[in-house]
């Protein structure tokens, strides 16, 4: 059939007029997907300078914070070879070199061009704190030799420092609550929010030369210097925190053996230990016994450089000696005291216990929320156990098998009448290393609290989506105009003829 001049020119316009929509859809899809760039994140970098050993943490967070924090995840972790730094005071500067393998595995994980702006923290713990304690220039010279490492790396160093004891706590709250999502959330609604207050959890730390305790109390903090504040997520928050230096493991341990020897007669040549198994022995060297800033006796004229110590497998004796660490008549009708005179409102909620409380609770399996009675009559069998079946049954556990014993009933002194955890309250701790794939310290925490100080960014995604949808709009007014224009230029056409 053979079109007419009007119904040639009535098919060219309204071709037209699809060409230009289908080009202007083409031009939406195209400038959309086309300019999309992966959102910034933001890396940060903390060593956790224990005083058993070293950790590397790798957090990230994307450069869009929630109410002015990050909502930071954890990229890397790395256990530094060797001991503790405070162990390096006749060569510190092995204490900086001992640093480098978790830095270059650090550094493998950041892009090169974010690593000037990339945060690095070292932050020393209750062992570098003993240490400065007992000689204050070793520790200066371990920090020096630290500082010279961490500050020649590629990276925005912010020192190598003590940690306020405080600190240690309050951020190890920090860090527990916002694994588990209790400090901030992704809501089915595609917005952050905050849970209730009354779902946060209280914090249980145990290190090897002090522990903490933090945790929201019932009411006001009366004592304001064992009170932290901080401000996450654009809200308020208020803790009761209190660190117990030379109440950590490893330093118990010493004091516990300081007290044995002091209790039974000083010039012998061996001392009995209740909380070894039976059939143990072993040699001890004295020197670093007395070295301790914990141990608050000094070694006696004539005492040998070693001795020998005989486990006697008595859980009773053990209790009592254990006791023997705490100052619990200091606290003798008070409330609101835990002990050695410290102040504590009673324990509030459900609480985690990480660090030692979980690797002790974990060896002796009982970490799945037992009763107090299973988890007493556990601890006690155990330390009934003589030597040799406690060898056999835990091949290439030392050096630290003998310790278990010691620590189970120590920890169940500290919680039950320290802290003031009794068989109804008992079920609220949970023993755990991680929570959300993250390991639970005070690292994180730190990490968290300075994503507070770093200044937000607008997402380049969101930037380039933006920017794209905004052309393609134009373009799809203008062509869409066009075609408009066209459809009444046919119209007329129409009319005069």
């Amino acid at each position: 059939m053979k079109l007419t001049g009007k119904e040639r020119v009535l098919a060219a316009l309204l071709g037209a007029t699809a060409a230009l929509a289908v080009t202007a859809l083409i031009l939406i899809l195209v400038e959309a997907t086309s300019v999309r760039l992966p959102t910034d994140t933001k890396f940060g970098i903390v060593f956790d300078a224990g005083s058993s050993h070293t950790s590397l943490f790798v957090y990230r967070w994307p450069a869009d914070k929630e109410n002015d924090t990050g909502v930071v995840s954890q990229a890397l972790a790395c256990k530094v070879e060797g001991p503790g730094i405070s162990s390096y005071t006749s060569n510190p500067a092995q204490a900086g070199e001992s640093l480098r393998g978790c830095l270059e595995e650090a550094l493998a994980v950041i892009p090169e061009a974010q690593r000037p702006q990339t945060p690095l923290f070292l932050g020393a713990t209750a062992g570098m704190r003993l240490l400065s304690q007992k000689n204050s220039s070793q520790a200066g010279d371990i920090f020096a030799a630290v500082t010279q490492v961490l500050g020649q790396a590629p990276l925005d160093f912010r020192g190598a420092e003590l940690l306020a004891s405080q600190d240690e706590g309050a951020l190890g709250w920090i860090t527990i609550n916002y694994v588990l999502g209790l400090l901030v959330k992704y809501s089915f609604s595609g917005e952050w929010i905050r849970p209730p207050e009354g779902t946060l959890v209280g914090a249980l730390d145990m290190g090897g030369a002090s522990t903490q305790i933090t945790f929201v109390p019932g009411g006001p903090v009366l004592d304001k210097s064992t009170q932290a504040a901080f401000r996450l997520y654009g809200f308020e928050h208020s803790v009761y925190t209190h660190s117990y230096l030379c109440f950590g493991r490893d330093q118990m341990l010493t004091r516990l053996l300081a007290g044995l020897l002091q209790a039974q007669s000083r010039q012998a040549l061996r001392v009995r230990h209740p909380c070894y198994h039976s059939g143990y022995r072993g040699t001890v060297s004295l020197a670093p016994l007395y070295e301790s800033p914990c141990v608050q006796a000094t070694a006696p004229p004539g005492l040998p450089q070693s001795l020998t110590v005989e486990g006697t497998g008595n859980p009773r004796a053990c209790v009592s000696a254990t006791r023997g660490l705490f100052n619990f008549s200091s606290c003798e009708g008070r409330e609101d005291c835990a002990f050695n005179g410290v102040y504590q409102p009673p324990v509030r909620g459900q609480f985690y216990a990480f660090s030692s409380f979980f690797h002790t609770f974990h060896f002796l399996n009982l970490t799945s929320r037992q009763s107090l009675a299973t988890v007493n009559a556990t601890v006690w069998d155990f330390c009934q156990k003589p030597w040799k079946l406690v060898e056999a049954a835990w091949p290439g556990q030392q050096p630290w098998l003998r310790d278990h014993c010691a620590s189970g009933l120590y920890m169940l002194t500290l919680l039950l009448e320290g802290y003031g955890f009794t068989e109804e309250t008992w079920p609220s701790i949970e023993f755990r290393k991680q929570a959300g794939g993250t390991d639970i310290g005070w690292a994180l925490g730190y990490m968290l609290n300075l994503t507070n100080m770093i200044p937000a960014e607008v997402p380049a995604q969101w930037r380039a989506e933006s920017y794209g949808v905004w052309v393609a709009s134009v373009v799809f007014v203008a062509l869409t105009l066009a075609a408009i224009l066209a459809a009444a230029a046919a119209q007329l056409l129409w009319a005069r003829d």
